[in-house]
């Protein structure tokens, strides 16, 4: 049999647990973010008094403005609650005095704290940007005409949370996973913005003929500088341009190509900030032209990336021994054991195809 030895299954899954426990899994996921990249991913927190670069100002962190640089000589400048503009109901030009009469009337209305996480970044023109919190679907939303996305997540609990970020494009291809642990405080605003997503990629053919070109193509921002890298032994990078619509093609000459397994993998840049790689995909340079069918999610494969890896280890995981959500126990049927929940069954099919 394939894979993982039912010894070290165990070892893994216990593994897996404590890290999964401590919040340190990111550690062993290599595969979902490159955090050696250009792109600066900023998490600033509206309510702690602080104000941080991409905040207006925050509580009584008023960056030293004061009524009087809003043209009002009296009174007491305020910061929003979302900081991302001030307040200038408490200013004034002429002194006022407020009455109070006897009578009834209780205690003054306070708004209640407001716990959020917002997300801020880029992906393709009119994609579906989706976020995972614990590796469950918590929002989707569509990018704009110039990538640009923004999602809201309120009511969210206090706590340490695992968040992952990926957009879909054109042809349907997923990007890789952006994830990245996050803690939410009550009562305050957490944002989290500069999220480059990576492009997306695919070839054209399974086997091409060494001489023959193999087309190189995804999506991207519009008008993005686009670096493809192509194993060898040396490794080779060429650049295109993707167009309005941020998609891109490279017909890429195999000459240079040894006969035998390749892949190849790419990254976007524009304003001076760079993504992080997409996912890496294969082909063979072989002695003739075999095209690329669509494939299906595979066994095993969770987040269908067409590999299994501690990636699909996490979901599974999560799931472990809970009650499956509908949209869940759909994907269980198909690519795990099919009897409605996670079990160590499902752990021994998911070490079979395991892929790394």
């Amino acid at each position: 049999m394939q894979g993982l030895s039912y010894k070290n299954l165990i070892f893994l899954i216990i593994a897996f647990v404590l890290f999964y426990q401590i919040g340190i899994i990111f550690a062993e996921i290599k595969t979902i973010i490159d955090f050696h990249i250009h792109t600066t991913i900023k998490i600033s927190i509206c309510g702690d008094n602080i104000k941080d670069d991409n905040e207006v100002c925050d509580g009584t962190d008023l960056a030293g403005k004061t009524c009087q640089d809003f043209n009002y000589p009296l009174g007491v400048l305020k910061c929003s609650p979302a900081c991302d503009e001030f307040d200038t109901s408490g200013c004034y030009t002429t002194t006022t005095t407020t009455l109070t009469f006897p009578g009834g009337g209780g205690g003054g209305y306070v708004a209640p704290a407001e716990t959020r996480i917002n997300f801020t970044g880029k992906a393709y023109p009119k994609s579906t940007v989706t976020l995972l919190k614990d590796a469950q679907v918590a929002a989707t939303v569509m990018a704009g005409s110039d990538a640009n996305f923004t999602l809201s997540l309120s009511g969210i609990s206090a706590g340490n949370y695992i968040f992952s970020i990926y957009s879909e494009d054109k042809y349907g291809n997923r990007s890789s996973l952006l994830t990245f642990p996050v803690g939410v405080t009550f009562g305050v605003i957490t944002n989290v913005s500069g999220v480059f997503i990576a492009p997306t990629i695919e070839v054209d053919k399974e086997e091409v003929k060494r001489g023959d070109s193999i087309a190189i193509f995804g999506q991207s921002l519009s008008n993005a500088n686009i670096t493809i890298q192509v194993s060898s032994d040396e490794e080779i990078f060429v650049n295109t341009e993707s167009d309005s619509d941020g998609v891109y093609l490279y017909n890429f000459g195999t000459e240079v190509l040894d006969y035998g397994d390749h892949f190849t993998k790419s990254k976007a840049a524009k304003e001076n900030e760079i993504s992080s790689f997409s996912q890496a995909v294969s082909f063979l340079v072989g002695t003739r032209n075999v095209i690329k069918e669509v494939q299906k999610c595979g066994k095993a494969d969770l987040n269908c990336d067409g590999k299994v890896n501690l990636v699909d280890f996490s979901i599974a995981a999560y799931w472990y021994k809970k009650v499956l959500s509908a949209e869940f126990a759909k994907i269980e049927q198909e690519r795990l054991n099919g009897d409605g929940k996670i079990d160590l069954v499902d752990f021994s099919i998911m070490a079979y195809y395991w892929t790394g």
